[in-house]
């Protein structure tokens, strides 16, 4: 069950619309590294995972990352509300706004659609929290190029808490794959899986 609270988990108020940047910053709602494919990927793996503690983590990480979806949704809206068509243009928004207009619509920074491929659940915990741990790396890198490209400190402030909460799941999810180790044979650990294989010691 979930409980929804009717506020962000860091606050978005942007002042100056910038079409050009939201093209940009849309990337981490539906690109390949962004928020959706993240809670997606966790969401999904916590079914299959063998211990509690990690099906936790998951659920929580898979649960924040819903509000990170939120969050970059927020900053999209505002930097393309009340835009002239002549702003559409000129930023070269207008191929999205065909499209879409200004609604929400998960795509990649380049134009590729959201697409289930971007994330994986493959049954296996230690294949998963090492794709998770990578995942976690390129959000984070992400967020850096974004910053490099980003002025306005309206953007920069929200974009900087993402980032920061990104680098804390990767250390989470690097607790939890010593974790998963410790469960295992350490001296056959690749050699099974615990999701599948009952031969546990």
């Amino acid at each position: 069950m979930w409980t929804y609270e009717r506020r962000l988990q860091f606050p978005v108020k942007i002042t100056t619309p910038d079409p050009k940047m939201a093209s940009l910053i849309i990337s981490q709602f539906g690109g390949p590294d962004g928020e959706l494919a993240a809670s997606m990927r966790y969401l999904s793996q916590r079914y299959s995972m063998p211990y509690k503690e990690v099906t936790g983590l998951l659920t929580d990480i898979g649960t924040e990352e819903l509000a990170h979806m939120e969050i970059i949704s927020a900053i999209v809206y505002q930097l393309t509300k009340n835009l002239t068509l002549d702003q559409l243009k000129t930023a070269g928004f207008d191929a999205y706004y065909i499209d879409h207009t200004t609604g929400l619509w998960p795509q990649a920074a380049g134009g590729v659609p959201f697409n289930s491929c971007f994330f994986q659940s493959k049954g296996d915990a230690l294949t998963d929290l090492t794709e998770d741990l990578a995942a976690e790396q390129k959000a984070r890198t992400t967020y850096d190029n974004i910053l490099r490209l980003v002025a306005d400190p309206d953007i920069v402030a929200p974009i900087r808490f993402l980032r920061e909460r990104e680098v804390i799941h990767f250390q989470r999810f690097g607790e939890a794959l010593v974790r998963v180790q410790e469960h295992l044979d350490a001296k056959n650990f690749y050699a099974m899986n615990p999701e599948l294989d009952k031969m546990m010691s």
